[in-house]
């Protein structure tokens, strides 16, 4: 997540303010539920391909990695351009990597569609969360954050279920058909609606920072990704070379932008770490997020490849969570949700013969709710209780 300096907002667009933001809110739910709707595809995209599953987990790793790699430039973006032709850009973007792998020949192919859908979300996600800060008065905030928290939580839990429904009925490809149009109709609303409500402000890329970040990045997602594929029986470079690749140019990204602090090349300020609060935040989200993506992407292959059950069970059994995210992100309603997660294990428990099955879709519920109850909480403290300047 990129934090961009605060900038004055335009009042003249405040009349726009609701549907600007009903925009960015409806295409980021569409392009982060893509984010985690592979999981319950891989093993029909296995078998028609006939590819394995290490090589076929790259559909979830590649996107991850294109959006580490991208989302730290999207604060100069986001400087830089307006909000019209950042929203453009990154729904074209998007709109044309699903296109591709819909149709799709190769499993090649596949894995370039998907890297090409991961450059549209790295941009919409700081879009939409810098829109916000920009445009929504400072006593709506707190509302307004927990709608885009249903995008940051209910989109990735809600992912499998969507795909698990539609691979068992029309095939894998029928995940990328059914997102298309609706990208397609943002995309459109948005050239001809949207228009520049968000002030720029000058700033440049500085190459250097985007190599260390690009190699940082890469290569600790690179070979974290490694060491499943290593356990596996897999071949390959050993996996503390890009570990260590990684963690030396990220220490180098981070002594560069200490350099440039001071000047409008500086990619990420790193004197937003002086905030306590948006440390102990930014620590909870890593924590968050790490459970949370784990959890839709790895419960999918479990139910499927261990228990034996088909997509669209595996898809119903994260269905609580995926709820629970939703309902429960903007009101944080703790009771309501360990009312729903104990009688969602019940359940589970109820229909189900194998116990394993049962503490699979308990334990999906239980990640929903967690991410409910926590995500509004640290991205708000992230963006209401850090400085909008950092102390030099």
């Amino acid at each position: 997540m990129t934090i961009t300096p605060s900038l004055p907002v335009r009042t003249a667009a405040s009349r726009r303010t609701g549907p600007v933001i009903a925009l960015l809110l409806i295409s980021a739910f569409v392009v982060v539920l893509n984010e985690t709707a592979m999981g319950v595809s891989i093993p029909r995209i296995m078998s028609e391909f006939s590819v394995s599953a290490a090589s076929a987990q790259w559909l979830t790793t590649a996107f991850m990695l294109t959006m580490a790699v991208v989302i730290p430039t999207t604060g100069v973006l986001l400087r830089r351009l307006p909000l019209r032709r950042n929203f453009l850009t990154a729904m074209g973007v998007f709109t044309l990597g699903t296109l591709v792998a819909a149709t799709a020949p190769t499993f090649d192919v596949l894995l370039v569609a998907r890297v090409v859908q991961a450059l549209g979300t790295a941009i919409m996600l700081p879009l939409l969360f810098t829109t916000v800060m920009l445009l929504v008065a400072p006593e709506r905030r707190g509302r307004t954050m927990g709608l885009v928290t249903i995008v940051t939580a209910a989109a990735p839990a809600l992912g499998p279920t969507f795909s698990g429904l539609l691979v068992s009925t029309s095939g894998w490809r029928s995940v990328f058909v059914a997102v298309l149009p609706i990208a397609a109709i943002a995309l459109i609303a948005g050239a001809i609606w949207l228009r520049t409500v968000t002030p720029t402000a000058p700033a440049r890329f500085d190459l250097g920072s985007l190599v260390l970040s690009a190699v940082g990045f890469s290569g600790l997602i690179y070979g974290l990704a490694s060491i499943g594929e290593r356990a596996g029986g897999e071949g390959g470079m050993p996996v503390w070379i890009p570990l260590m690749v990684g963690t030396l140019a990220l220490a180098g990204l981070v002594w560069r932008q200490f350099a440039l602090r001071d000047t409008d090349r500086v990619l990420l300020d790193p004197r937003v770490f002086s905030s306590l609060p948006f440390t102990l935040s930014t620590a909870a989200i890593v924590v968050v997020s790490i459970a949370l993506f784990g959890s839709v992407i790895l419960l999918p292959l479990f139910i499927q490849g261990v228990l034996g059950e088909p997509a669209y069970v595996a898809g119903l059994m994260l269905l609580p969570g995926g709820i629970l995210s939703g309902v429960l992100a903007p009101s944080g309603a703790a009771g309501t949700a360990l009312f729903i997660t104990l009688f969602s294990v019940a359940v589970s428990s109820a229909t189900s013969d194998d116990r394993l099955a049962a503490l699979a879709g308990g334990v999906a519920t239980a990640f929903g709710f967690g991410a409910a109850i926590s995500v509004v909480g640290v991205v708000l403290t992230v963006f209401l209780r850090t400085p909008a300047r950092p102390a030099r």
